[in-house]
């Protein structure tokens, strides 16, 4: 019986060490700053820093039933409009008049889970774009608009947060975190889910996303089942071209592995 006793302090200290360390161990949103001119953390990802060398490293164009350009990347590097520095410009020719899914980027790696910055400047009223998350979830980027079609929508799923936008001609930033479906036996058991701040102010919380909207041409899944379908695969972000000249810059992604259905995350 001694021993029992003496087993039994020492297996709780175990159990709790091994807790410590999972919640130590396992990623989870970043603490980084939120809004414009956000720096990445230690080990994520920088996708956009105005060099073309990263552009076409970490990018291709997302060859869905609407693609009609072609590589390399026909998106340009341009002057910043307001700081010093280059940025990207959503110009290719293919998606003149507005068409969706002609020319639309997306990043060679996909991603499941993580946290997302990624800056962006609209140059003239009613400049369009989208950013889409894992090539599925688009949070819109349309000027002008107020509806649940509008700037910092999950598209069709929320009210525009129109209130945080900062204009025309000036730099606005998204910082997300996101959360991929999880499947049960082929089955969506848990809805994909999404936290952001739209310039420093939380928009979005814990915001639950149901199906991909806009049929075929705007990404995986968008052809299955009326967007219904969704598919447990990873997918990339996707940056829209649409015939505008929406301009990115300092975007980074950190991936994470969010094992509770929860989103949450504070600056």
């Amino acid at each position: 019986m001694p021993a029992l006793r003496r087993a039994a302090p020492l297996a709780a200290r175990l159990i709790t060490a091994l807790v410590f360390w999972i919640l130590v161990q396992a990623p989870r949103p970043s603490q980084a700053a939120v809004g414009v001119g956000a720096k990445p953390p230690a080990g994520a990802d920088v996708l956009i820093d105005g060099s073309r060398q990263t552009l076409d490293e970490k990018w291709t164009y997302w060859q869905g039933p609407g693609f009609k350009s072609s590589l390399p990347i026909r998106w340009k590097m341009v002057e910043d409009p307001v700081d010093a520095g280059t940025v990207l410009m959503t110009d290719d020719p293919a998606a003149a008049g507005g068409k969706y899914g002609a020319a639309d980027i997306v990043t060679k790696k996909a991603y499941r889970d993580f946290r997302l910055h990624i800056e962006f400047l609209v140059m003239k009223p009613g400049g369009n774009s989208g950013v889409y998350l894992q090539n599925r979830y688009e949070i819109q980027v349309l000027d002008g608009d107020k509806t649940s079609h509008g700037m910092g929508a999950v598209i069709n799923e929320t009210p525009s947060p129109y209130h945080a936008y900062r204009g025309v001609g000036k730099w606005n930033a998204y910082d997300i975190v996101f959360r991929a479906a999880r499947f049960k036996d082929g089955k969506v058991a848990e809805k994909a889910m999404v936290t952001m701040y739209f310039n420093g102010i939380k928009v979005h919380d814990r915001q639950t996303i149901s199906q991909v909207w806009g049929g075929p041409n705007s990404g995986i899944d968008g052809g299955n089942d009326g967007g219904k379908g969704i598919t447990d695969t990873p997918g990339g972000l996707k940056l829209q071209a649409e015939g505008h000249d929406v301009r990115y810059r300092n975007t980074w992604i950190q991936e994470l592995d969010l094992r509770a259905p929860d989103t949450d995350f504070s600056p």
